[in-house]
């Protein structure tokens, strides 16, 4: 089987479950040593298990990317034990849901705390180490933020989570700008409606069912629906593109 990461290191958060999830698999089937982060960490083993299991290798890192100060540390973690980082996957995120007449600020803080603040610093300490371990003038820079279609459109009851979205996207473009020079390419992928752990329940609902019916194509996209844009920005087709953030929401959003 190819294996177009081989000898890369990857870290991605929010690994426990769903997306990110999915993401380290993707990433250790392409070759990649991957260390998964997040604040379970009975899950994160578990994972470890499958992915040594299928003849990669991984590390559990345990990290609460409201934490700022963690990060760097804990990146750290993952180059002493892994080798250089050169693929970041800020992926770690809260749903933010709840009308603006009845949320608390501290719900509002959280979402922006996790959405935002996570990915901002995810992606500061993430790149660091890459100017310092060579990846990024080698050209093997890669910082992927997981963003969302909330980023282009206004959801029901989700004002402030497509806020926080929006953000992501708009610091990924700054970033990207700020680092162009260090070959560090760094972009964003924001998926539409995939069924996961967070939003099961909510989908098997008549709320949920009906939701899916105004979709143009009447459906949830399957979850390998990111698997190629993952993959073409972690690996080398992706070096000449940054600042960027990948729509792919199967029309939902139409």
């Amino acid at each position: 089987m190819t294996q177009p990461l081989q000898g890369r290191v990857a870290a991605v958060t929010g690994a426990s479950s769903g997306l990110g999830r999915r993401f380290a698999l993707q990433l250790s089937q392409a070759g990649a040593a991957v260390a998964l982060l997040a604040r379970r960490t009975d899950r994160l083993e578990s994972l470890v298990s499958d992915i040594e299991a299928a003849g990669g290798r991984a590390i559990a890192v345990p990290l609460d990317v409201m934490d700022t100060a963690a990060i760097g540390p804990a990146l750290e973690t993952v180059e002493a034990e892994l080798g250089p980082l050169s693929i970041m996957v800020n992926n770690a995120g809260v749903g933010g849901d709840g009308m603006a007449l009845d949320m608390s600020e501290a719900h509002f803080d959280q979402t922006f705390a996790v959405n935002v603040r996570g990915v901002y610093f995810g992606a500061r300490e993430a790149a660091r180490l890459m100017l310092a371990n060579g990846s990024a003038e080698a050209g093997q820079a890669r910082i992927i933020n997981i963003a969302s279609i909330a980023a282009f459109t206004q959801l029901p009851g989700l004002t402030a989570y497509c806020a926080s979205k929006a953000a992501v996207v708009s610091m990924t473009k700054g970033l990207a700008r700020e680092w162009a020079r260090h070959l560090i390419a760094v972009n964003a992928i924001c998926p539409g409606y995939i069924e996961t752990e967070i939003n099961a329940d909510w989908f098997a609902t008549e709320g949920g069912k009906k939701q899916i019916s105004k979709f143009p194509r009447r459906r949830l996209m399957d979850e390998d629906a990111l698997d190629a844009a993952l993959m073409m920005l972690a690996g080398d087709a992706g070096r000449q593109i940054t600042g960027s953030a990948f729509q792919i929401d199967d029309g939902q959003i139409l």
